[in-house]
């Protein structure tokens, strides 16, 4: 499995950014490969993530190409580019 996080950086306020999260979120349930997908909020006021948990690095470099994926930037009204980390998830605690 491989985990990708994803930090954005928005000026909507978070009541904004939830509903559009929100409305987005039958297109990520219907990506191939994507396993689940946590809507996180950072300290820093603006600093908003996603962690998606993907099935294989094929589903997440389909995913990468999409036009899901290079939607975000308009869909969160975005400032700077987001940062992204890739990690190969070595083993789970709970099945």
């Amino acid at each position: 499995m491989i985990l990708l996080v994803v930090k954005v950086k928005s000026p909507l306020p978070e009541e904004e950014l939830r509903r559009r999260a929100k409305e987005r979120e039958p297109d990520f349930k219907a990506f191939p490969g994507l396993l689940q997908k946590y809507y996180v909020k950072l300290r820093e006021p603006g600093l908003y993530g996603g962690v998606y948990v993907w099935d294989s690095m094929e589903s997440l470099q389909a995913y990468k190409e999409s036009d899901l994926a290079k939607s975000i930037p308009a869909a969160y009204e975005m400032v700077e580019p987001p940062e992204m980390e890739v990690m190969d998830i070595m083993f789970q605690l709970w099945d």
